[in-house]
């Protein structure tokens, strides 16, 4: 019976299409008809049913794994490119303002000249066509860790997704077109007093000030603007000698010319929020770094008189 089930094997496996690859594997072992085509069978199933398990299970990880859309708002975010040529300014440790609206991101970012004169999302060959929507460059006036001030051109850019690279094609004063590689990750929100459950209105909030020689102070109350659930105060100092205030990426210069230094800036509530000041009092501009602190638990309505 054994002789004749390795006789029907041989037989089998020689006219069979697979019969290669089961002759290897039954090679130097003989067995009864029945349990060989019993296990040629199962062999056959696992052949399919394994390569759709695993299409299957590549197919729901891609699915889970896919982040929750980001909310409407505002956040910090990484802006990475494919060239040391085209990237962030330095002085904005390569980060840009992502804003979401309706499900839909732009990020705005800072270059570090003005040497790139457009851009296109999209591939080069496509920005040449007639009708193509380029992106213009906005000014921007940019502070570095120095002191050092420069204006550079920026740019808000649609981002189709986060963490993934996309097309993005650029045009310089030489007037050629080049192909880009970009990505936009690591979004963190820049906190304001929206969902905080603080009404739109006028209030007057503690603030304290930390930094510099200590001398300087700002006036506390500050009278503190809600509008649209983001929060602005009146910062005035207890000095006239202060030129202009920087906020993130942004300078503000004073809102009147008499008295104390005052200014008119975006602030978070209940955390520490860093800013720079420049001074005149010195015998030469001095920017100095600050700490300003504002306590929503003191808030109190306020009506200008």
């Amino acid at each position: 019976m054994f002789r004749a089930g390795c006789q029907s094997r041989k037989a089998l496996t020689k006219n069979g299409s697979s019969g290669q690859l089961y002759n290897r594997f039954f090679n130097g072992c003989c067995l009864p008809d029945h349990y060989r085509e019993g296990l040629i069978y199962s062999m056959k199933r696992s052949f399919i049913i394994i390569p759709v398990l695993l299409a299957v299970f590549v197919l729901f990880s891609a699915v889970f794994s896919q982040a929750e859309p980001l909310a409407d708002g505002e956040y910090t975010a990484d802006f990475k490119t494919d060239s040391s040529m085209f990237k962030v300014c330095e002085a904005n440790d390569g980060k840009g303002i992502l804003t979401v609206r309706d499900g839909e991101m732009n990020i705005h970012v800072s270059l570090s000249s003005k040497n790139i004169l457009n851009l296109f999302p999209g591939l080069a060959e496509d920005a040449k066509k007639d009708g193509a929507e380029l992106l213009e460059p906005t000014t921007d006036e940019v502070t570095y860790s120095d002191g050092f001030q420069d204006t550079v051109y920026g740019f808000d850019i649609p981002v189709p997704y986060l963490d993934e690279e996309f097309d993005l094609a650029l045009i310089g004063k030489k007037g050629k077109w080049y192909d880009h590689k970009v990505s936009v990750s690591s979004p963190e929100p820049i906190e304001s007093a929206a969902g905080s459950g603080i009404p739109d209105g006028s209030y007057l909030c503690e603030v304290t000030l930390e930094g510099g020689s200590g001398k300087a102070s700002v006036s506390s109350p500050a009278v503190v603007e809600i509008t649209d659930g983001a929060p602005t105060a009146s910062v005035i100092w207890s000095s006239p000698y202060y030129e202009y205030m920087i906020v993130g990426e942004t300078r503000y210069e004073p809102v009147r010319t008499e008295g104390n230094s005052a200014f008119e800036i975006p602030v978070v509530l209940d955390a520490d929020m860093e800013v720079s000041a420049c001074t005149l009092a010195m015998s030469q501009p001095h920017l100095i770094d600050y700490t300003l602190h504002f306590d929503s638990s003191t808030l109190k309505e306020f009506a200008e008189q």
